[in-house]
């Protein structure tokens, strides 16, 4: 299966016209800028941008007439490339314009078609990086990227998930299920513990159970990301030193200074995967409880949603984090979700260009690699059309994307 898949994702992405990204250069490349949002909430101007085999080798005075390498920043703004901590690649419409699931008979061959641009919209989007967490075999897209087989953001997967039913539910199965993840190469652990937003998100695993989980998963060097919606689930989470805690509808004050008190990474969503279902019903309901209670309970979150960004973002200490939970219908879309904490959430620009760069990179343990225009940073580096900072809009006008010093996208040239 998965050399078929590996050879799809190949011919999908040709056969569908797109271009591989350019090889770096031989020798430096050179990025003129003007304005530079380093992604630590600082701001750079006219500054020379060095890149050698990859990485930034060198932030200088941008002096001297146009090197004959550069390429020509200077009308727009700079930044880190952006990072989702929560999407789904493999999650995608299918041909019969409805979510594809495992018995609708779609050929690896389609799913692959499918996953490739999933990746290819997302890495134009600006997202050069993200965790996908949930799809068993995200191993091949991630590898695919990785060999520079098709173009794609770097990809971190957890291969899968676990919850209070794994093995049995007992703490030594749900210890033995981490250790299978992690023989089979995931990055990270994801866990449910708790109900669906649309089931009402009461918690479903134990302090046992998430002790163990989570346990395991810093023994052998992983970090776990929890799925959780309830005050009660989440405080269980942040008690029992998990990683990060994902959404969080519920959560309130006292939840979030148990998570400030125990350093645990939060990633709450704002609304565009809220309104991603809603507004896309017709492509989902009926499918498990995509139904009129899940809809219905999806709509009333939104509101709860948006209170929970102003609440989170100003909780002194919080590390709150970006993440979508881009799933079929919101790739590439991802920066609406910015768009939403800054308009409807009340975050503050900069504060969120943070949350989607260093902080992170912070969460995904690549706080030295990734997230930041800093000399010795890999340089992932995109720029937009206007300044997010001010215009959070502007993180949906991405014109330029370089990943890993490979250009995929440069429509620099312009206003």
């Amino acid at each position: 299966m998965s050399s078929v898949l590996s050879r799809s994702l190949v011919v999908a992405l040709l056969a569908a016209g797109q271009l591989l990204a350019q090889a770096p250069p031989k020798g430096t490349q050179i990025l003129r800028t003007s304005r530079i949002l380093d992604g630590t909430g600082s701001t750079l101007t006219n500054t020379d941008i060095e890149v050698v085999d990859g990485r930034i080798t060198a932030l200088r005075p941008a002096t001297g007439p146009l090197p004959a390498n550069a390429i020509d920043l200077r009308r727009r703004t700079v930044l880190p490339g952006l990072i989702d901590t929560h999407v789904h690649l493999g999650w995608y419409v299918n041909d019969e314009n409805r979510l594809h699931t495992d018995s609708d008979g779609d050929t690896p061959a389609e799913q692959a078609y499918h996953q490739a641009g999933n990746a290819w919209v997302t890495l134009r989007a600006g997202f050069t990086t993200v965790q996908s967490i949930g799809e068993a075999d995200n191993d091949v897209l991630r590898t695919a990227i990785a060999l520079g087989l098709i173009p794609g953001p770097r990809l971190i997967t957890s291969l899968g998930s676990l919850n209070e039913r794994t093995g049995g539910g007992s703490p030594d199965s749900l210890r033995a299920a981490v250790r299978r993840f992690k023989t089979a190469g995931a990055d990270v652990i994801k866990i449910f513990a708790s109900k669906s937003i649309r089931d009402g998100g009461e918690a479903t695993m134990t302090d046992e159970q998430l002790a163990a989980a989570c346990g395991e998963s810093t023994t052998l060097g992983l970090r776990s990301v929890v799925h959780a919606h309830s005050a009660e689930a989440v405080q269980r989470a942040a008690r029992n030193a998990c990683t990060q805690v994902e959404h969080g509808v519920f959560t309130d004050d006292a939840t979030r200074a148990m998570m400030v008190a125990r350093g645990t990474f939060f990633d709450p969503q704002c609304g565009l995967v809220f309104h991603n279902y809603l507004d896309n019903k017709v492509r989902f309901e009926g499918i498990g409880n995509y139904n009129a209670v899940g809809f219905a309970s999806m709509e009333k979150a939104i509101p709860l949603a948006e209170a929970g960004i102003r609440a989170a973002s100003r909780t002194p200490g919080l590390k709150l984090v970006f993440g979508t939970d881009a799933v079929a219908g919101a790739h590439g879309r991802n920066a609406e979700e910015l768009v939403c904490r800054v308009r409807r959430g009340g975050q503050s620009a900069m504060d969120a260009i943070v949350s989607a760069t260093s902080r992170a990179a912070e969460s995904l343990r690549l706080e030295k690699q990734i997230g930041r225009i800093a000399v010795g940073f890999n340089a992932d580096i995109i720029a937009t059309d206007g300044d997010p900072s001010t215009e959070i809009e502007a993180t949906q006008r991405v014109v330029f994307v370089m990943r890993n010093g490979s250009v995929f996208r440069n429509e620099s040239a312009g206003r």
